[in-house]
């Protein structure tokens, strides 16, 4: 029995001592092996051939980039401070004496083109421009025209050469959760206003009427943010990480509390070309005050259809849901009419009437299919 127990502590230890050494050749054998005195042993490079060998360690310091300022770096320099003061001519400077807000803009094409917002219409008449570029020259710029639809107004810099203009995101793929960055304009030479933030909400039926109800005059559908945006931002873009404008930054006073929002880059796009075109006068005017459809409001209000634009007054009157000698009025539209489609295409969140009405001209007529009490009826506008 003593005999036994003696031959299994000596297998047990042979078993162990050899289970150490096994751990302590893996650990230290491909060390010793890469000495310079040792690494030509055959031997030794026969037991390390599939081992990897680190003879050096280094501390890697990470320092985080600083991404917002190289994102704005090309669309910073276009983005300019916009100087404003009454013409002599002016009704509005009868007896005044006050400083106006500088305004921010951005340059769009390479000509010296400026695009900025105003919730108030602006004329030819009322104002004269200068314009602080991003390296602190001035330039007077000349009025070209008020997009009433987008409240979005251009200037053009009388002596531009090759200035720097900023490109343009299709604001169509905006998704919720966007980071964005806002610019504005500064005091100083070379250096603008940042805000981060992210796109919050897609609002298709926010009006820029200010309203409770629509306007067919304006452009409906904004994209809201968390920026805590100043006046300082208002007329400047806000641009995705990429650097393209996403969309250009807009306010409106409603009851009395400063909104901010961003006009879509696409919006801002064909108002653009329109300007460009020389048709920014050629609008057609509806004059009708409308609700758009949604689901939540087709319930609300016991309606039979979810989509299209109801031409509504809070006491349902026509006379105040439709502007007297409009379009509208000519063609019969009433209160409590539901316009389906214009020329064939559906009125909907996403192409709301105004947008349908944009490609049209004064002089032209549309179809509109309308739902009245009950039934469809096909109504010919003339604008």
């Amino acid at each position: 029995m003593k005999k036994t127990f003696f031959v299994l502590l000596f297998v047990l230890s042979i078993l162990l001592f050899g289970a150490l050494g096994s751990i302590l050749l893996n650990a230290y054998l491909p060390k010793i092996a890469s000495l310079p005195l040792l690494n030509t042993w055959s031997v030794l490079k026969k037991a390390t051939d599939r081992v990897t060998i680190i003879n050096k360690t280094e501390q890697i310091i990470v320092a985080e980039d600083d991404t917002v300022e190289k994102i704005v770096s090309q669309p910073a320099t276009a983005v300019v401070n916009i100087v404003t003061t009454l013409q002599a001519t002016s009704p509005l400077a009868k007896g005044s004496v006050g400083i106006l807000p500088v305004k921010t803009g951005v340059l769009v094409t390479n000509d010296g083109l400026i695009v900025s917002y105003s919730s108030t219409p602006l004329t030819k008449e009322m104002f004269e421009y200068s314009v602080i570029l991003f390296d602190g020259t001035v330039q007077s710029a000349d009025f070209l025209g008020y997009d009433t639809l987008t409240n979005i107004f251009f200037l053009r810099l009388t002596d531009a050469k090759n200035t720097p203009s900023i490109a343009f995101a299709n604001s169509d793929d905006a998704r919720v959760g966007k980071k964005l960055i806002a610019l504005g304009g500064s005091s100083l030479p070379y250096q603008n206003r940042l805000a981060t933030g992210i796109l919050s909400n897609i609002n298709h039926s926010f009006n820029l009427s200010g309203k409770t109800v629509a306007s067919s005059e304006k452009m409906e559908g904004i994209l809201e943010t968390d920026f805590v945006a100043t006046e300082k931002f208002i007329g400047g873009p806000a641009v995705g990480y990429n650097g393209e404008m996403i969309g250009l930054m807009g306010s409106l006073l409603i009851d009395n509390i400063s909104f901010s929002f961003l006009i879509p880059a696409n919006s801002v796009r064909e108002s653009l070309d329109r300007m460009i075109k020389g048709e920014m006068n050629t609008r057609v005017t509806l004059g009708a005050y409308y609700l758009p459809l949604t689901k939540t409001l087709a319930l609300q209000m016991k309606l039979p259809l979810d989509a299209g634009a109801l031409i509504y007054s809070p006491s349902g009157k026509t006379g105040l849901a439709i502007l007297a000698g409009s379009s509208a009025m000519k063609a019969g539209l009433e209160a409590g009419d539901i316009i389906k489609s214009v020329d064939g295409k559906s009125v909907t969140l996403t192409s709301p009437l105004p947008l349908l009405l944009t490609p049209y001209h004064t002089g032209e007529s549309v179809k509109m299919l309308v739902w009245r009490k009950g039934a469809e009826q096909e109504i010919s506008v003339q604008f």
